[in-house]
């Protein structure tokens, strides 16, 4: 794995690393950043993106507020019922590195404070 420059390295984010090298895997070859969105740049989707999510709020004890999977990740397979509540929500916001890092710093998910950069 390559870092950018101005990435963090505390116990945090080393923790962070490991489980998203666990849950989705990463690249060796592309250079991470806290911008580096897991949905879009690293492919993290569907059910692994549910069971990375459960993992976070599990291993940090982050308080999943306001968070809508639907916001970042397609739902896993085809049903009518989720298709209807995902509807309007095509373009997929990012979900990067550096939110994951500040909401577990805070121990809590907040999309409003986590999507301002």
């Amino acid at each position: 794995m390559h870092f950018a420059p101005d990435f963090p390295d505390d116990a945090v984010m080393r923790q962070l690393m490991e489980l998203l090298h666990e849950e989705i895997g990463l690249p060796e070859r592309k250079t991470l950043r806290l911008e580096t969105a897991i949905n879009h740049d690293l492919g993290c989707d569907g059910a692994d993106a549910r069971h990375l999510m459960e993992t976070l709020e599990e291993r940090f004890a982050v308080e999943l507020i306001d968070y809508d999977a639907y916001r970042y990740f397609q739902p896993e397979g085809f049903d009518v019922f989720q298709k209807r509540r995902a509807k309007g929500r095509a373009n997929k916001m990012p979900l990067t590195i550096g939110m994951l890092y500040k909401a577990i710093k805070v121990q809590r998910w907040d999309t409003q404070a986590l999507e301002e950069n």
